[in-house]
């Protein structure tokens, strides 16, 4: 079934970007294939159970009983994408139990029976082998949701709606179609649903509840476009998206549905076609809602056809862009991205039409004062600026007036709507003014602002948010002036705006407890939604980086706190994230898995920066047959979970290469391996990382383990001559990887920097710790050093200076970090002292005898 999938969507790519086949025939053939992947799968799996358990047997007709499987939203409607997952609903007519015919049948209840069928049918069709899936499926629209069971006998569908049938689930059941069973059962259901989802008057009840109904769905895209930027430029959720069509057919099938048995039609395009027909919308804004709506899904598709992911949001990588706009014909994704505006302006203007709330009469007063920005349109406008931006102080005229004429004369602002150009004229008008109030670098910090401007232009919930809150602003332009690296944070994540409202939360420590707290209700809430619950870690990680973020620009922080701060984070991060993902492993074996990160590098030693990767290991110990498939299946999703680029970004880049074996090694090992593989196969400079390792997150009965293997590894007797042979060895190596050809000093790489420095603590703590066993606490260079210095192994003073370069070096390094330096280099000058404290301990330590 897998490899039919691959083959049919290979040949509706084909056919699709060749122009053969129209939006039709995509939709169509991909819904179909569903339907019959279904009903292949569901058929020879119930062969398999009545074999096992018998028939089951309706109790009141004592009629063999058939599951029914629902086919709701774009396959309900026969409009799938070639990348949708599918929303189903099991359902049986009766209860009742099974009818064994020999005693090696074991007799289930009619539920128990479909309940295990679907779980089944589920796996069949959804678990990834090595040829890929056949499609995601989704259950969540099922009678109360995640919370609700897997089937619903017809009784239980019936009383839900009675009783519990929500307004939002009416629109759901619009679309409910039946892939499987006896038509006398489908007919039956029916009867069920229609009630519930058409009414058969039209009252000011109705209508009064569509209308709360729509409020509520525009103040949640506002607030989505304001949380969740991504969505203002996607094509199925964003304003004027596929979601506003469907939802403009949809409401009228609710009104007069009831009275129209027309109109009762699955499908959105047949849905718009009828209700141009009757006259019910004008046929030439049905033609062109339809054209909207062939014009978003061939877009959706193609998005969807750069990766075989159900994505809905254009890609970050302008190249990637590039190929989506040639694979809709368009030279240039500029013409794209107009074309695409125009469409949406109109969705969204049919919209707004049709759900017309009262508003009171507001005045839109213009700016009265000529604006810096906008004379940049005009035929003097060039000269106008300059002198403007003189008169307001600005210390690089003509880089700034070149680089706002850029901006304004960019396609990306030239096609806005008037009144957002206006709004993003206004807030760079006033922003000129706090540059000039806040910034010694004008332009640097105008540049910065300027990339982060037309970065949300399109995102109206932005600019409203920036223009009504002007110390919001204040601080936009600030950070931007503190930090490249901060600049091009917020750049890429514009939803952490809403951070800067509340100056005191902003400025509060951490409640690290609270966090995660809310952060594993967040992500019980999204069970079954792993894109949800990807996003949720994306979005609640940005948002406290975000505050720390600013408590350092602020200097508040120290750069050991902040790193602790975020070494912290990351901690709560990877335990969230390892929970949430063996949740999603069908085949686990116990509730809770018995599996451990093990931090190393930069979160081993908790001196994590804010764009860091994990250096990570994976341990279990469970005597389980199945343990070790589920745990390296929970390993390959944790990193998935992690590195994959969801509209919300990544979390952390992951680096395993210090596992076991290295590359060529598992990716998971049982601790009593791990124990083996240290104590007799590890390199010397295995040995050395371990020094900086600790237990991040998982099962805390391993942590205590872990420690244990660790201190008896640490405190292995070593022959000094050796150990200062092989030490050197690896820095060697380390030099010879990383050659610094510059005439500046690199605080890292550079001999008397920062490793050097690391590689004096490890030497120490591997050649002294079998006689000082303290000397195995995790606790950090600086601390280290002072304890060497305290047992009498190295000069106090000299030691003293050695922590003070390696903390001078943090500091150094975070502020090139900060500006977004690749490498931290400075002028030699500027470190002369600390590089000659490192030295001289390296030459007493390393250089002479053993």
């Amino acid at each position: 079934m897998r490899r039919l999938r691959n083959l049919l969507v290979s040949n509706l790519v084909t056919r699709d970007l060749g122009g053969q086949a129209d939006l039709d025939e995509v939709v169509t053939s991909i819904s179909e294939f569903a339907d019959f992947a279904v009903q292949t799968h569901l058929q020879a799996l119930m062969a398999d159970m009545v074999l096992a358990h018998g028939m089951p047997i309706g109790e009141e007709s004592g009629e063999p009983q058939q599951m029914i499987v629902l086919g709701m939203g774009k396959l309900g409607g026969m409009e799938l994408n070639v990348s949708s997952d599918i929303d189903l609903i099991f359902c049986y007519a009766e209860d009742g139990e099974t009818l064994t015919s020999s005693e090696e049948q074991r007799q289930l209840s009619n539920h128990e029976f479909f309940s295990r069928l679907g779980k089944k049918l589920i796996a069949a069709i959804s678990e990834v082998t090595e040829d890929g899936y056949s499609f995601r499926v989704d259950m969540a629209l099922r009678p109360n949701g995640a919370s609700g069971p897997l089937v619903a006998s017809f009784a239980m569908v019936e009383e839900y709606f009675m009783i519990q049938g929500r307004e939002w689930e009416r629109y759901a059941w619009v679309k409910a179609r039946a892939l499987t069973g006896t038509q006398s059962d489908i007919d039956a259901l029916e009867k069920i649903v229609r009630p519930f989802v058409y009414r058969r008057y039209l009252d000011y009840g109705a209508i009064d509840s569509l209308r709360s109904m729509h409020g509520q769905i525009r103040a949640e895209v506002i607030r989505q476009e304001t949380r969740h930027p991504e969505r203002s430029n996607n094509v199925k959720l964003g304003r004027g998206g596929i979601r506003e069509i469907e939802f403009l057919s949809q409401v009228f099938q609710l009104i007069r549905g009831g009275r129209e048995a027309a109109l009762r039609d699955r499908s959105t395009r047949s849905t718009l076609k009828i209700l141009g027909e009757k006259g019910i919308l004008e046929p030439l804004v049905v033609e062109k809602l339809l054209d909207s709506y062939s014009f978003l899904r061939n877009v959706e598709h193609r998005l969807q056809y750069l990766d075989d992911a159900q994505t809905h949001t254009f890609p970050a990588k302008p190249e990637d862009q590039q190929i989506i706009a040639q694979m809709m014909n368009y030279d240039s994704t500029e013409e794209l991205f107009a074309q695409l505006a125009k469409h949406r302006e109109f969705v969204a203007e049919q919209f707004d039409a049709i759900f017309k709330e009262k508003k009171s009469s507001k005045s839109h007063p213009q700016d009265e004062e000529r604006m810096i920005a906008s004379t940049l349109s005009e035929s003097d406008g060039h000269e106008v600026v300059e002198a403007q931006l003189i008169a307001l102080g600005f210390n690089d005229v003509p880089g700034a007036v070149q680089r706002l004429m850029l901006t304004w004369h960019s396609p990306r602002l030239q096609s806005l709507p008037e009144n957002s150009r206006n709004k993003l004229i206004a807030l760079i008008n006033k922003a000129l003014g706090m540059i000039v109030a806040q910034s010694a670098m004008h332009l640097q910090t105008l540049n910065r602002l300027l990339d982060f401007m037309e970065a949300i232009a399109r995102r109206a919930a932005y600019l409203a948010l920036l223009t009504e809150y002007p110390h919001a602003l204040e601080r936009v332009v600030r950070m931007m002036d503190s930090s490249d690296w901060a600049a091009k944070f917020l750049t890429r994540h514009p939803i952490l705006l809403d951070e800067l409202l509340d100056e005191t939360s902003l400025h509060q420590q951490p409640d690290w407890a609270a966090f995660a707290h809310e952060l594993q209700q967040q992500l019980d809430h999204a069970e079954g939604d792993t894109e949800r619950q990807m996003e949720t870690l994306r979005e609640m990680h940005h948002a406290l980086l975000f505050r720390l973020l600013a408590q350092d620009l602020e200097g508040q922080l120290t750069v050991e706190h902040l790193a602790d701060a975020l070494s912290k984070l990351a901690d709560l991060i990877v335990s969230a994230t390892i929970q949430a993902a063996w949740q999603t492993i069908s085949t686990r074996h116990r509730e809770k898995p018995k599996f451990a990160v093990i931090a190393y590098g930069k979160l081993g030693g908790k001196e994590l920066g804010y764009a860091s990767d994990l250096d990570v290991i994976f341990l279990y110990d469970d005597d389980d047959q199945d343990g070790p498939a589920a745990y390296a299946k929970l390993a390959q999703r944790f990193i998935t979970w992690m590195t994959s680029h969801t509209p919300a970004g990544i979390l952390f880049d992951i680096d395993i290469a210090l596992r076991p074996d290295g590359a060529s090694g598992l990716l998971v090992s049982s601790v009593a391996s791990f124990a083996r593989y240290q104590e007799k196969s590890a390199w010397l400079w295995e040995h050395q990382a371990l020094t900086r390792a600790r237990f991040c997150a998982g099962e805390p009965g391993i942590e205590a383990q872990f420690e244990q293997i660790r201190e008896t590894v640490l405190r292995q007797q070593r022959d000094p001559q050796k150990l200062k042979t092989e030490v050197l060895s690896m820095r060697q190596k380390m030099r010879d990887a990383h050659p610094n050809r510059s005439d500046l000093f690199d605080l890292k790489q550079d001999a008397g920097g920062m490793i050097d420095i690391e590689f004096i603590v490890q030497f120490l703590v591997l050649k002294y710790a079998h006689q000082f066993p303290q000397l195995t606490a995790n606790s950090g260079n600086i601390a280290l050093l002072r304890l060497c210095a305290e047992l009498g192994l190295i000069d106090v003073d000299l030691a003293a200076k050695t922590a003070d370069a390696y903390r001078s070096f943090r500091k150094l390094q975070h502020k090139h970090r900060l500006q977004g330096d690749e490498k931290a280099r400075v002028t030699p000058e500027l470190v002369v002292n600390e590089v000659a404290a490192t030295q001289k301990l390296w030459g007493m330590l390393l250089e002479g005898e053993a």
